[in-house]
């Protein structure tokens, strides 16, 4: 006979298992991305970065959307999308996209080491959250593990405290990690238990492609909108490399994280999520030059540096304690 409780430790470890794999795509795209603006640099010179930037996120979210519907047409015809699922499918979207984009404006006015360690300040934050809302003390092991994270995240990025400021670049950075924490905690919400993967992938993906498509058109060069449009669909690369952000980096890694984070605490996921960085460094040391000899852009390789095996091994090191520790899911 099987132990319910054994159940219950397996299907846990496989969530995390799995939570750990998004967090390699979400780290695989960093490289990706790079390249990717650096080869729509060449086929667009007289574009805008934030049209770059946006233009980077349209396209990789509105063919997710559109694979999302090819494969689940069957299901669609028959029974459409729950009320329920488009209610949390639209506020992850809206959550996420609006994460994206403050984070990706404040990198303008901030060092990426800074906003690399704001960002992940949500593996503090969900905690301080959930304790004020459940009344409850998460637990010696959760704080042990959220300053393991952010200590780590911190020596990854080889964050500087002296040049620690609240400009606007690094405001607009802790805003983006409260909305990524607004995402992590509407996924977790118990009024959406019963709710389809599937479906609240495919609207997550509807919502925020309207949204960067609206932000596409309104940023396009003056009097240039249909040339800046389709320039980057003439390179089979940037077609490529666009493709496989859309399949891995977002069916697969948004795919794995609707179906599998509400299987253990928000307090959980925000934790394993800051593994991010780690393979986003581990791909930084030999994706590039592959990359930039494939596209003819200048992007080097990045070096092994003690950093990057300390700060590393603390966020591997927390991610291991709260999987050894389990935090009990409250209501």
């Amino acid at each position: 006979m099987i132990n319910s409780a054994d159940t219950t430790a397996a299907l846990r470890s496989r969530a995390l298992s799995l939570l750990v794999l998004t967090t390699a795509f979400w780290g695989l795209s960093f490289p990706l991305i790079k390249a990717l603006m650096l080869l729509h640099e060449q086929l667009s010179p007289t574009a805008g970065s934030w049209f770059v930037t946006v233009y980077v996120l349209a396209p990789r979210f509105a063919l997710a959307a559109a694979l999302l519907a090819v494969w689940q047409w069957r299901g669609l015809i028959k029974t459409g999308i729950r009320r329920s699922e488009w209610h949390q499918g639209v506020g992850l979207g809206v959550f996420s996209s609006a994460g994206m984009l403050f984070q990706c404006d404040g990198m303008h006015y901030t060092a990426a080491s800074t906003s690399a360690f704001l960002t992940q300040f949500y593996a503090i934050l969900i905690p301080i959250f959930v304790a004020l809302r459940s009344k409850r003390n998460p637990g010696l092991v959760v704080w042990t593990c959220s300053g393991l994270v952010l200590a780590g995240v911190a020596i990854l990025g080889r964050f500087d405290w002296t040049e620690m400021h609240l400009g606007r670049g690094e405001v607009e950075t802790i805003i983006a990690s409260c909305f990524f924490m607004g995402q992590i905690l509407w996924l977790e919400r118990p009024v959406f238990s019963a709710n389809r993967p599937g479906r609240i992938s495919l609207t997550m993906f509807i919502t925020q492609a309207a949204i960067y498509s609206l932000l596409l058109v309104l940023l396009a060069p003056s009097g240039e909108i249909v040339t800046a449009l389709l320039a980057p669909w003439t390179s089979g690369l940037w077609v490529g490399f666009t493709l496989v952000l859309t399949v891995v980096c977002t069916v697969g890694a948004y795919g794995l994280m609707n179906a599998w984070q509400p299987k253990i605490t928000a307090t959980e996921a925000g934790l394993v999520y800051c593994a991010e960085p780690i393979f986003g460094s581990v791909f930084a040391l030999f994706l590039p030059a592959i990359l930039s000899a494939w596209a003819l852009i200048d992007y080097a390789n990045e070096t092994s540096t003690w950093p990057l095996l300390v700060g590393g091994g603390l966020i591997t090191v927390a991610n291991v304690l709260i999987q050894v520790k389990p935090v009990k899911k409250l209501s």
